[in-house]
Parts: C-alpha cells; sequence; structure tokens
C-alpha cells in the first residue's frame, strides 16, 4: 500500500529545488496566458549566512539584490526563480554577495538550465538550442564559454607523447585556426587561431599550462607548411616530424591534374576526366573505369603521370626503412626523368623533405583525424549553426571534440 502525503505547493517546489533553511518559497505565480511559471525565493527573517569569501559563518544581511534566473521549464511554461539575494557584512571581507546554491556567480541561469543548454549544444545547432529554450544565442554562448573553459582549465596533458597539427579555414578568404590533436587519444588537444609558426609556440604553452612538458613530444605529425616545420624545431627540440601522407600525396594529385590541364588542350578526349585522375583505382565507378580503360591505349602524358602518382602509394606500405627508402629513391629517379614538369617539380619538393616523409615507415602516424574533425567543422559551418566569431567556432570544437569533462550539476 502506497503512503500518499499532502503537501503544499510551497513545500513541493522547495523540494524540487532542493532548497535548505533559511532559504523557502515565500510565493508561486502563474500566468497561463503568458506560458510563465515564477517562483519566489526568500530567506527567513534574521537568517545568517557564511561570508561568501573568507567562509567565516554566521554572517549577518547588510541589505539585498534583486534577482532573476531562467530555470528548466514547467512541462512547455517558461519558468523562472526570483531572489531577493542578501549581501552579508564581515569584518574582514566587507561586504560581499551570497553564493545561492541554484546558479553560478554572474548567470541569469540556473545550474540545471545549464547542464541543459551544454548537452543539447553537443549534439545541436547553437540556434536551434537557443530557438528550443527561447533565448538569444549570445547568452547561450556565455553560458558554453563558462563550462568549456573550466573544463579545460583541469585538462591533464602530461601524458601527450604524439601530436597532429592541421589548419582549416573559419570563413572564406584567408582566415584560419589550427587544430592540435593527441594522436594516440584521437582528442583535440588545442586549438588557435592562424596558421603560422606561433600557432605552434601557442600549443607549446597551452601544453605547459596543462601539466604536459614539450620535452615529451616525441611525434609530429604535419604537413609541409614551413611556419610548420620552424615551428615545430623551435618549440619540441626532442619531435621527430612525420609528414603527413595525405598531404603528400595531395601534391601529386596537384601534378597530375596539372598534367590533365596541359594536355587537354591539345586533346579533347580528357575533358570532363578530372575526377578519374585524382580517384584511387578502387574508388572508381564502374562509369569510370571503362573511361580510363579507353584512356590507356592513347599514350597520354596523363596516364604517364597518374602510373607514377599510383607507385607512391606503395610507398606507404613499407615497414622496413632501408627498403622503403630504396624504393623511394628508385621512384624519385623515374619522377624526375619523367619529361613532365609538374611531376618534377613535386617529386623535387618530396626531396626537399625526404627524412619527415621516410619517418613514416617507423611512426605510422598520419592526420587522418583531423581530415575527419576537418570534415566536421566544414560540414558545421555549412549548415549556419552560428559561429560568426572565431572564439565561438573553437569553443565549438572544444565542445563537440575536446572529450571533455564537464561534471555538470544534476
Amino acid at each position: 500500500q502506497i503512503k500518499t502525503v499532502s503537501i503544499s505547493q510551497e513545500e513541493l517546489f522547495k523540494l524540487a529545488l532542493n532548497l535548505e533553511s533559511p532559504w523557502f518559497i515565500q510565493s508561486i505565480g502563474f500566468d497561463v496566458e503568458g506560458k510563465q511559471l515564477d517562483i519566489h525565493i526568500d530567506f527567513e527573517r534574521g537568517g545568517k549566512f557564511p561570508c561568501p569569501q573568507c567562509g567565516n559563518a554566521g554572517r549577518q544581511v547588510h541589505d539585498t539584490i534583486d534577482r532573476t534566473w531562467r530555470h528548466l521549464n514547467f512541462f512547455q511554461f517558461k519558468t523562472y526563480l526570483h531572489c531577493r539575494v542578501p549581501r552579508t557584512e564581515c569584518e574582514s571581507c566587507g561586504v560581499k554577495q551570497v553564493k545561492v546554491q541554484w546558479a553560478r556567480k554572474g548567470s541569469g541561469f540556473t545550474l540545471l538550465m545549464d547542464s541543459l543548454i551544454v548537452l543539447m549544444a553537443q549534439c545541436m545547432p547553437i540556434k536551434a538550442v537557443a530557438d528550443l529554450i527561447g533565448e538569444h544565442d549570445t547568452r547561450i554562448w556565455r553560458v558554453l564559454e563558462h563550462y568549456v573553459l573550466k573544463a579545460r582549465s583541469e585538462v591533464d596533458l602530461s601524458d601527450v607523447k604524439s601530436v597532429g597539427v592541421d589548419e582549416t579555414s573559419r570563413t572564406k578568404g584567408h582566415k584560419y585556426i589550427s587544430i592540435f590533436v593527441d594522436l594516440d587519444k584521437s582528442e583535440v588537444v588545442h586549438v588557435c587561431e592562424g596558421k603560422n609558426a606561433a600557432a605552434i609556440g601557442s600549443f607549446k604553452d597551452d601544453l605547459e599550462d596543462h601539466d604536459g612538458s614539450s620535452i615529451n613530444i616525441r611525434n609530429f605529425c604535419c604537413d609541409m607548411s614551413p611556419a610548420f616545420i620552424s615551428g615545430v624545431d623551435n618549440n619540441f627540440p626532442s619531435a621527430s616530424i612525420t609528414f603527413d601522407k595525405f598531404h603528400v600525396m595531395k601534391l601529386m594529385n596537384e601534378a597530375v591534374d596539372q598534367v590533365r590541364r596541359e594536355e587537354q588542350s591539345h586533346n579533347s578526349s580528357l575533358k570532363r576526366t578530372r575526377y578519374i585522375w585524382l580517384k584511387n583505382p578502387e574508388n572508381l565507378t564502374g562509369k569510370q573505369k571503362n573511361e580510363l580503360g579507353s584512356l590507356k591505349d592513347m599514350r597520354l602524358k596523363t596516364m604517364r603521370a597518374y602510373n607514377i602518382k599510383l607507385s607512391l602509394r606503395d610507398f606507404w606500405n613499407f615497414k622496413d626503412p632501408l627498403l622503403a627508402e630504396d624504393y623511394l629513391k628508385r621512384w624519385y629517379f623515374w619522377a624526375t626523368h619523367s619529361r613532365l614538369s609538374p611531376v618534377i617539380e613535386q617529386a623535387k619538393t618530396i626531396k626537399r623533405h625526404w627524412n619527415g616523409i621516410l619517418n613514416y615507415i617507423k611512426t605510422k602516424i598520419n592526420n587522418g583525424i583531423l581530415e575527419g574533425i576537418n570534415s566536421v567543422i566544414q560540414s558545421a559551418k555549412g549548415s549556419a549553426r552560428g559561429f560568426r566569431t572565431t572564439k565561438n567556432l573553437i569553443l565549438t570544437i572544444y565542445l563537440r571534440l575536446g572529450n571533455l569533462k564537464f561534471n555538470l550539476p544534476t
């Protein structure tokens, strides 16, 4: 048999809000037409509070300040908490505003509302969150900034040893951010503006602010950007650079495409074939395979460039560094004697970055995880998710890809 207890609505909401003496529910207002619930909280007459700064108990109330917080909806109705928040007078600290248990200092939302916002923002566009709860997205960003920065302040990067870095555009034009990933855990560990050597220095500072050490970084994976290379050399003396294989193959794809463009000007059969040469053979559609087969007997320069590209792809499968270097030397001789200027140019670029490319055989690290992250970011921007500022974009990356521990109130 279930025992029922009759309590007032004030007591019910006091239990729901987990209020303790000297706090109590003074009154509850319900506006049916406005679809709004207003809960007014007060404290008992003569109530005393600990000093919010030094913690000394039994401080007298000096005066009060009226405050309002948005709370979780009561069914479909907006709910607000109203309270005259006391300020205590302390001999040591002076007059200070009491910390209320249902909201953090300076916030216009209750802690439970904060939790809901952070949870929704991890999988929803910010504008959608703002529309759903009926608030301006600027208020949502303030909540996210507080919790993301707080969670990041508690991150421990002492175990980070292998790092991948890549840049991505923030907006159309030349505004970029650099993203750093712990390759062992596939987690974003740092994001900053720019794509120069200063970005590497920013990561070093952030790493050391979170119990990491530049000496502990053994492997760095990046593209062949001179700025990234000099940044790693100057800030991470123990790190060996591995050039990302996807960027190396991208160079060869560019060379093949340039050869095709030049040859297409006097061979119309190459028109509308661009993506055939850029794809790997196993990724071609049936129609594209047939088209490529029909071009093979035409002794095309583009076909020679394509075969040189495919042979470089085999390099990444080697396990023995000596065999890999011997293969790469023979490939380099072939490429530089191909009489194809774009191929020769990119082969020489590979020669200038020889050791970093060969390091892949030892480390087997690449920025594949960063390519995936970049796709998520570009998709998010394409969906008009309301970043507007670089700071908001960086917050979103940490929120969704940083594996942060938020310790949200429940």
